[in-house]
């Protein structure tokens, strides 16, 4: 059995001594069943992306040949369908021999309740994922694996690269007490012995409705750019007298559309609801998931509102989990919207949620918000940017500024397309001073936080050259005495 590799989650070991401080009933909520194996239609399941992805290649580079071929219709069609059923039948022999060599189970090793994965055919492959380095918890629910009632549990651990674990695929009433006995684990939550841990009530706060997502899809710049790209291709093509044009932009083309798609089929029912063990999420047209992020695992927020979204008054929500860093494509779509379309009292209320410490003496956490939103200057007690910046950003200078509360900074900017980033002190990662050859000439610096990777990238460009050093070194100290004071991982024991 090889180790795991470079990026694989880090197996930390407990000092001596704490895990005989742990007490029963907590060891009993992570009691070792034993390995147990997916569910037996997994190889189904994972046998058509096999045979589809070899249909593509094979017929993609031989599409011609095969079209010059001088035999009957009949002939043809039978060999295709020879041919796909061969490679059904390979593709099933090689999920199956998969999902044989495929097992899991949850223990309580060492003091820290963990994830086991086995897997592999020529190489054998087992990875731990540790329950306090939990991020989030999701519940996919494929089309195809609807239409058999199966699920996939993705846990998403704090790590590099690959730092996922998949166990795709399980009933769906199976995944969900995997999924409550994890997140109770993770938490700290006593349970009795003998007793599966409950599902923790849930309190619906924020839904979006399909006209909103329609409409807001339409207003976004993906759709305004794909229409954009479609009317100058026709405009080409007429010129050309020839349909060259959009066979040489058909991969731009089906980008936009995909990317258009993707961001309707994610926001699709989209539902924003409390629990005590964190935020969920559910959402998705063709394949459901049901997201639960715990409390405090959100790194980085960005809040935007496009031009065209102004008059209706939306936001949209994007943030930073550790979990998803690795995220890219429709998969970071996925992982990282919070919100894909909702008003400002919507707005209050997620965030009300996800950093509910972000009232002021004076203000609250709404009125603190609305100030980075549509302010502008010291609106809402904002450090603004000085003057000779409109050198460099003639339009949005006088939108750019920060503002630090006890518990958050909140970086604000963008005039056509306006936005907010607010990170908490305790999840700064590092700060970074950042200044070009026209900022020295200006006297203007620009200040850097530095999250996990994700969609979210805060900073504050072109201060003052004294401010951004004053920020930097005041910044320092507020996320080192945030970290200290933040508390254990296990929320429920706070």
């Amino acid at each position: 059995m090889s180790s795991p590799g470079p990026d694989e989650p880090v197996l930390e070991v407990l000092p001596e001594g704490v895990a005989d401080r742990l007490d029963a009933p907590t060891r009993a909520v992570l009691a070792d069943p034993g390995w147990k194996r997916l569910h037996p239609v997994t190889p189904v399941l994972r046998a058509w992306k096999v045979v589809a992805a070899v249909l593509a290649v094979v017929v993609g580079q031989n599409v011609d040949d095969l079209l010059r071929l001088e035999l009957p219709g009949w002939v043809l069609t039978l060999a295709v369908l020879g041919g796909v059923l061969a490679l059904a039948l390979v593709g099933a022999g090689f999920s199956a021999l998969s999902w044989r060599r495929t097992r899991y189970r949850i223990d309580n090793e060492g003091g820290v309740g963990a994830v086991h994965v086995e897997r592999g055919i020529l190489w054998r492959q087992q990875r731990r994922a540790q329950l306090d380095r939990l991020q989030a918890v999701d519940v996919v629910r494929p089309l195809l694996g609807r239409l058999f009632g199966l699920a996939e549990l993705q846990l998403e651990v704090a790590g590099g690269s690959g730092s996922k674990v998949s166990l795709a695929y399980l009933k769906e009433e199976e995944a969900q007490r995997v999924r409550n006995a994890l997140l109770a684990a993770a938490a700290g939550l006593v349970v009795a012995e003998g007793e599966e841990a409950p599902e923790a009530p849930q309190r619906e706060v924020v839904e979006v409705p399909a006209t909103r997502l329609i409409t807001s899809t339409l207003k976004s710049g993906l759709t305004i750019g794909m229409v954009l790209v479609l009317v100058g291709i026709a405009v080409g093509c007429w010129f050309a007298r020839s349909p060259t044009p959009l066979f040489g932009s058909a991969a731009v083309v089906l980008g936009l559309v995909s990317a258009v798609w993707q961001r309707f089929s994610t926001g699709f029912n989209f539902t924003v609801a409390d629990s005590p063990d964190g935020l969920r999420l559910t959402h998705g047209l063709l394949e459901q998931r049901s997201q639960t992020v715990p409390p405090g695992r959100v790194q980085a927020l960005r809040i935007t509102q496009p031009l065209l979204w102004r008059r209706s008054g939306w936001w949209r929500v994007e943030v930073n989990v550790a979990g998803y860093s690795s995220e890219s494509g429709s998969g970071s779509e996925r992982s990282t919207t919070l919100l894909p379309v909702g008003t400002v009292e919507e707005l209050g209320l997620v965030l009300g949620i996800v950093l509910p410490d972000l009232a002021t003496e004076d203000r609250s956490a709404l009125d603190v918000v609305r100030a980075g939103l549509t302010g502008s200057g010291t609106d809402g007690g904002f450090t603004t940017v000085p003057r000779q910046a409109r050198w460099l950003d003639w339009i949005s200078w006088r939108r750019r500024g920060y503002l630090t509360t006890d518990h958050a900074f909140l970086s604000r900017g963008g005039r056509v397309v306006r936005g907010l980033d607010v990170v908490p002190h305790a999840r700064t990662q590092s700060l970074g001073l950042e200044q070009g050859p026209w900022q020295r000439r200006l006297g203007l610096a620009s200040v850097r936080l530095h999250s996990t990777p994700g969609k979210v990238s805060p900073r504050v460009d072109h201060l003052a050259a004294d401010v951004a050093a004053r920020l930097l070194r005041e910044q320092t100290q507020r996320a080192r005495t945030a970290r200290a004071g933040s508390g254990p991982e296990r929320w429920m024991t706070r």
